[in-house]
């Protein structure tokens, strides 16, 4: 088995040539791990910053980081400065209202045609999208994918055969910034993504992947030691923040829940055919019904979705259509 520094050093290299591979003149841009680190490795920056395997003088380049957030909330643009200084980013910070957010919604969910409660971090893709495209941006990268192949989500913590499941999710993983860009027009680079990555990530240990770190169990471990020397330890070791967080769209869930009464919500539970999470859930299917139509049936071998009827893929965890989470344990 390789020592950590011999997979630390491959995973750059790799990682560094799956940018090279997906360049694009954009970034959507956290300012998390992920995404400060295809800042870091993006080709647009002057190919002369990396002087060693860990030390780099940071240049202006062409690439355009776009940061979205909900007015004032949320900790990602404060992250997102800090990379940006540090690497001396073209940095572009997209501040939505919330009407504006709210009023998006309808379009959000009939171009994904779905009324998964994860809406809120849809709407976090979505705009950052419509201002890359009115900044002229015909491709741009995102940091989707990373999670999902290093163990980033805290759930997986309790998984009780984690390889296994990784290998299932990378299967039926899929990504709302690809059909957003495909709205836009814009054409959407996914790293993480690349197959060959994927491959080599597969092939790390999981006891690599979640790991103690000066008392603190960390989720994505070792990327984080990957790049620690090339980014400051902040953005390095910091918490993972979902988008709805770290961009502040969290705040719409209340403002959307109030807007149904405890006795409407009591009643269209009975009326629909859909197991809704909340209140809120069920503002999202009503604006699917209106602006989508039916839910789409099983077709082939395709399994039924037990909260909204859909049809999903045999192996899927995730309705794509209503957002209802099968039992993720693997034996």
């Amino acid at each position: 088995m390789k020592d950590t520094v011999d997979i630390t050093d491959e995973l750059r290299e790799r990682l560094k040539k799956a940018v090279g591979r997906n360049s694009a003149e954009g970034l959507l841009f956290s300012g998390g791990l992920d995404t400060s680190i295809l800042a870091v490795l993006n080709p647009n920056m002057n190919p002369a910053h990396f002087t060693s395997k860990h030390s780099f003088v940071a240049e202006r380049g062409g690439v355009k980081a776009i940061t979205v957030s909900l007015e004032s909330f949320g900790e990602d643009v404060s992250y997102a400065k800090l990379v940006a200084n540090h690497l001396k980013l073209n940095h572009y910070h997209r501040r939505v209202s919330i009407d504006e957010a709210i009023d998006s919604i309808p379009d959000v969910i009939k171009i994904l045609k779905s009324f998964d409660p994860a809406i809120p971090n849809d709407l976090v893709v979505y705009f950052g999208l419509k201002w890359a495209k009115e900044l002229g941006i015909k491709k741009i990268m995102t940091g989707d994918g990373s999670d999902e192949l290093f163990a980033g989500y805290d759930f997986m913590r309790n998984i009780r055969n984690l390889d296994e499941y990784l290998r299932r999710i990378t299967k039926t993983m899929s990504f709302s910034s690809n059909q957003l860009g495909d709205f836009f027009d814009i054409k959407i680079k996914q790293p993480f993504l690349n197959k060959r990555f994927i491959d080599f990530s597969l092939g790390i240990p999981v006891e690599l992947k979640i790991k103690e770190e000066n008392g603190n169990l960390w989720g994505k471990w070792i990327l984080r030691k990957a790049f620690e020397k090339m980014l400051p330890a902040e953005i390095v070791w910091q918490d993972k923040r979902p988008l709805e967080y770290g961009s502040g769209m969290r705040k719409l869930r209340k403002i959307i829940t109030s807007k149904i009464s405890d006795e409407e919500f009591e009643h269209k539970s009975k009326q629909y055919p859909i197991k809704f999470m909340n209140k809120e859930h069920l503002y999202y299917y009503e604006i699917y019904k209106k602006e989508v139509g039916e839910i789409p049936g099983p077709k082939n071998n395709q399994k039924e979705c037990p909260g909204c009827g859909a049809g999903m893929e045999p192996t899927a965890f995730h309705c794509k259509v209503c957002g209802y989470v099968c039992e993720r344990e693997v034996n």
